[in-house]
């Protein structure tokens, strides 16, 4: 029997053997985030410095034989898709533990680079050009059938010179299919789709119909914040910020944009999914807008976050998890896990 996210009762996951790494050539460094299903760790493999995702496998066997079933439909995703915009993926293991290894971006999450900036916005150029990364990763995705489901500054990277943004995180993404139901309140509150936001809140899991749609309008809420470096729906909590979009048809206010910006958004989080333009069209829009603007003035030198330099606290809970050692790792002394200064890593093998 199949569930609405394609788990097949009695199923084995696998995972395709070229892929497959190998543990003892893992090395664990400190831990550079946390999402609820997860743990990112900076890390190094055959020498390449690495982040290592480490999925929480669950309490019972319910839950172990879904999550395993996710990480290996995560992998597989992962190894179909190449695109410079979206992180690198390198290998996983599923034993002793759950692991996916891609890239390291040490320009940490968008949403930690436009905290820092505030009360300052990102100039107009700068916000459209991170829009347009954006874009293009979503439009690699959704042409290879891949819904995201969780599009929010908490996925989205910056490489080490704080140029180019990357998606990151496909452990909630799937691959769209026309016919079957697909799980209900999937991604986070702030940025979801109103076809997403269940009825009756309460009942979490319930299967909806939907499509690739629903990150069109995630991508406009995003989009409102590289405008306006604000949290969307202020005054809400993150369930009635989703509860007033689905329900009253409330957005943020598009009021102080010019006019073809203010366009895309408004087109992008229409309420009939239908009606919002595709990845590609978005791409097309937001590169006749920049075509309008002014040329950049110089940049100021960015300033390069890494854990060996800045440790900036863990994301806040939510699904992200690319940007995530595991705290009860073997007998290890915490303190030891904490001398990031030193650059310490530990052998993945000898920690399981």
């Amino acid at each position: 029997m199949e569930s609405g996210d394609g788990f097949v009762a009695g199923e084995v996951p696998r995972i395709d053997p070229k892929w497959l790494i190998d543990p003892k050539q893992l090395f664990v460094g400190p831990r550079i985030g946390e999402g609820a299903h997860a743990k990112v760790y900076e890390g190094k493999y055959k020498n390449q410095n690495v982040a290592i995702k480490i999925v929480h496998r669950g309490d019972t066997p319910e839950e172990v034989a879904k999550r395993e079933s996710r990480f290996v439909r995560e992998v597989a995703m992962l190894s179909r898709v190449q695109h410079k915009n979206l992180v690198k993926f390198i290998g996983a293991c599923k034993e002793p533990v759950m692991v996916v290894v891609t890239e390291l971006l040490l320009g940490g999450s968008l949403r930690k680079y436009m905290v820092n900036m505030r009360p300052r916005s990102l100039e107009p150029r700068a916000a459209v050009v991170f829009a347009l990364d954006i874009a293009r990763a979503m439009e690699c995705l959704h042409s290879h059938g891949i819904i995201h489901r969780d599009l929010k500054p908490e996925n989205l990277l910056l490489t080490a010179d704080l140029r180019t943004v990357k998606l990151v995180d496909l452990g909630l993404a799937r691959e769209e299919t026309l016919t079957e139901m697909m799980t209900a309140e999937t991604g986070t509150y702030r940025w979801m789709a109103p076809e997403l936001y269940s009825t009756v809140t309460l009942r979490h899991g319930e299967k909806k119909h939907y499509n690739h749609k629903v990150d069109v309008y995630s991508f406009a809420i995003v989009l409102w914040e590289l405008l306006h470096n604000r949290l969307p729906f202020e005054g809400m909590s993150n369930l009635q910020a989703a509860y007033a979009a689905a329900f009253k048809n409330i957005r943020p206010s598009a009021d102080d944009l010019p006019e073809e910006l203010a366009m895309i958004l408004t087109s992008c989080w229409k309420e009939d999914p239908n009606a919002r333009p595709n990845f590609s069209q978005i791409v097309q829009m937001l590169l006749h807008y920049l075509s309008t603007l002014q040329p950049p003035e110089p940049m100021i030198p960015p300033r390069v976050f890494s854990s060996e330099n800045a440790i900036l606290p863990p994301e806040s809970p939510g699904t992200s998890s690319l940007m995530a050692i595991r705290d009860d790792i073997g007998d290890t002394p915490k303190a030891n896990l904490e001398d990031r200064s030193r650059g310490i890593f530990f052998c993945f093998s000898q920690c399981y």
